[in-house]
């Protein structure tokens, strides 16, 4: 179910808190509900399309925000851009990320990618064994 009315998400990405992983034991699917313990991340990719980007700019941040997730990524390969929503007092708190900027996260403390990496992947950082 989408919308204001959403019963759960199946987000693109999730890093979850303990609590909130420990909701997941034995489930089928990594959906976030209503009941769960909110995870500390939630990472949506804009999917083509006015509808996709309305959902993923205005109705999935504010049910995420009802959560009170303390971070939200919008990655948007259209724009080339990446929008993090840090939850500050009650409400989200946005940083528009866009080229060689490096994104801060206070959920992942020593993320060193820029935007440009994130979305060029002969860019990408060598992962350990490659």
């Amino acid at each position: 179910m989408a919308g204001r009315r959403a019963r759960c998400r199946l987000p693109d990405l999730m890093v979850h808190t303990e609590e909130s992983y420990a909701a997941l034991i034995g489930a089928t699917r990594a959906t976030l509900t209503r009941d769960m313990p909110p995870p500390a991340l939630v990472i949506e990719i804009v999917s083509p399309g006015t509808a996709n980007r309305v959902r993923d700019y205005r109705y999935k941040r504010t049910e995420y925000a009802a959560r009170e997730i303390l971070e939200y990524w919008i990655v948007d390969p259209q724009m080339k851009q990446i929008t993090i929503c840090q939850w500050v007092e009650g409400q989200y708190e946005d940083k528009v990320f866009t080229g060689a900027t490096c994104m801060e996260s206070v959920v992942i403390a020593d993320w060193a990618l820029t935007v440009e990496q994130v979305f060029n992947s002969a860019n990408r950082p060598e992962l350990p064994g490659e």
